[in-house]
């Protein structure tokens, strides 16, 4: 589409104000089919709430939208699709125990639908359903061999990586025939070669005619795929930019407004070489938890770590990531056929649960933000107080100390430039983003002497994760044991001193960062094995199972 015609889609004067925050402010944007056009923003900008007005999740406060030029009343999801809007949100509407089939129907129109369940309460309705199913399982092979997206439509969610979980996802919008496509923080669970592959999708999409509308944080991706940008702050648009003219780091400023301070994330050399070993897991195994669909089993873990030192944990989700957290934590009781040691300062902690672990110096970052990191109903203050009562002394003679409890978030709130009406504010009330801030914050607040955290920067912008990266490279200075669990193998590349990968329940040997490639760490994220030799064994990785194979082999480097 010539930038001569009608935009496909526009927005002009776009409102939106919740109880004392104005989220979006007068904001106009035109997307173009043919082009991949990102929304960038600081956390807080007010993105989450443009997409959702676009898509009829909300309603606007003032403002209109255009659809190929004509007034468009986008009063929830069913009109937004009947345009040609298609959502792929970050995290996953899927039903682990459906097939991938049965899946996508849920996600269709109607008429689509019911040809993928069918109706069985008769005979004509179980034939209907078979030829139904069949028509539709030809329509998801075919979408996915046109757009390199292979799914197999009968195997069930629960067997599927995170990756093939998100093509459900794409496939399911592509069956709509959409003109406009949004895709929000696409790649956060991605491997690199994940990543690659979607975007010879996007690109392939974009040159036969469909718009994309893309946001990320991973401001790299956006100069490598993007046309223009529209950049956000404080709920306005302060800049629509050409791509091609800009780098990453310009970006950021003027997401930010100024410019992004030079870190030097890496440790001094030999930092940790002859510091005291702080953290010690040998041999550890754990069985899935009770009652938890698709856990991941622990299999032989080792792992040391020395104070002063970061050690980065890659992997894809599903994959014992969380399981790995909860036992360093001690946040779950043994189970029959556990084994293992953990030692932290030398001391067993065999038997020690997880408030016992915090008074030994070990604080963690789960990656749930609600329900594991903070309570939704309760304030900053009081969320506080949750992980800090001991080593910040918030408690006297079995009283809450609540003055203290707010000074100490109102420290944590203005430390990390964490964007909420004050320390009385519910959690529930805080964007994604900025709960992250606090919870990081609230755990370095601490001192810890050890410190596992999981996702650190998750869903942060530029400025807010260099912040979170800094502040974990000083607390290692000061002489703390680091453990990062992250999906983001780029941040873990640029901020560990050494680094493996997790598949399966399997922790690979470590390796000095500065000696790795982002391929080999790859190949190891998606099920590589890694015998020391340079070959790796490919595993077919599933959430929560893995079927190993010696049919194919290749060479991690």
């Amino acid at each position: 589409m010539s930038d001569t015609s009608p935009p496909l889609l526009s927005l002009r004067g776009m409102t939106k104000s919740f109880p004392g925050v104005v989220a979006n402010q007068g904001v106009d944007l035109d997307l173009r089919g043919g082009e991949i056009h990102a929304l960038l923003g600081e956390n807080g900008a007010g993105k989450s709430t443009l997409v959702q007005m676009i898509y009829g999740v909300l309603k606007a406060d003032a403002g209109r939208m255009l659809w190929r030029g004509q007034a468009a009343d986008i009063r929830d999801p069913a009109a937004a699709r009947a345009l040609g809007i298609a959502l792929v949100f970050q995290h996953f509407s899927l039903f682990d125990s459906l097939s991938v089939l049965e899946n996508i129907a849920l996600g269709l129109p109607p008429d689509d639908a019911a040809a993928g369940r069918g109706n069985r309460n008769s005979a004509a309705g179980r034939g209907n359903s078979i030829a139904g199913r069949a028509r539709l399982r030809d329509r998801i092979h075919a979408i996915s061999a046109r757009y390199g997206l292979p799914l197999h439509a009968d195997r069930h969610v629960y067997q599927l990586s995170v990756g093939e979980r998100q093509r459900i996802e794409i496939v399911r919008c592509l069956l709509q025939a959409p003109r406009l496509l949004i895709m929000d923080e696409p790649t956060s669970v991605l491997t690199p070669q994940e990543t690659a592959r979607l975007f010879e999708t996007l690109r392939q999409l974009a040159a036969e005619g469909l718009a994309v509308l893309y946001i990320s944080h991973k401001l790299d991706e956006i100069t490598a795929l993007c046309r223009r940008a529209t950049i956000l702050r404080g709920g306005r648009v302060v800049d629509c930019v050409e791509v091609a003219s800009e780098s990453a780091r310009s970006l950021a400023a003027r997401m930010m407004g100024e410019e992004l301070p030079d870190a030097d994330l890496r440790r001094p050399a030999a930092a940790a070489d002859a510091k005291a070993l702080r953290l010690q897991v040998t041999g550890l195994s754990r069985a899935p938890a009770a009652g938890v669909a698709g856990g991941v089993a622990l299999k032989a873990i080792d792992l040391a770590v020395r104070g002063g030192e970061i050690v980065g944990i890659a992997g894809v989700a599903g994959n014992g990531q969380d399981e790995l957290l909860t036992a360093l934590c001690g946040a779950a009781d043994g189970r029959p056929g556990d084994a293992g040691r953990i030692t932290i300062d030398g001391r067993d902690c065999a038997g020690a649960g997880a408030r016992a672990r915090r008074r030994m110096g070990l604080a963690a970052v789960p990656a749930e933000r609600l329900g594991h990191g903070a309570v939704a109903a309760m304030s900053l203050a009081d969320n506080a107080f949750l992980t800090a009562f001991e080593r910040r002394r918030l408690l006297k003679l079995g009283f809450i100390r609540a003055r203290a409890c707010r000074r100490f978030a109102a420290e944590v709130v203005a430390k990390f430039k964490v964007k909420a009406p004050g320390v009385d504010a519910l959690a529930a009330s805080l964007s994604g983003g900025n709960l992250q801030k606090f919870i990081v914050g609230r755990e370095l607040g601490q001192a810890p002497g050890i410190l596992i955290v999981a996702q650190p920067t998750w869903g942060l912008d530029a400025g807010a994760a260099q912040t979170i990266r800094v502040a974990l490279r000083a607390l290692a200075e000061r002489g703390a044991a680091i453990v990062v669990i992250s999906q983001d193998l780029d941040e873990l590349m640029e901020l560990s001193d050494r680094i493996g990968a997790i598949c399966a329940g399997r922790l690979s040997r470590l390796h000095d960062t500065r000696a790795v490639s982002v391929e080999r760490m790859g190949l190891l994220m998606a099920g590589a094995g890694d015998d020391g030799a340079g070959v790796a064994t490919v595993a077919t990785v599933t959430a929560g199972a893995t079927t190993e194979s010696a049919t194919e082999t290749r060479h991690a480097d």
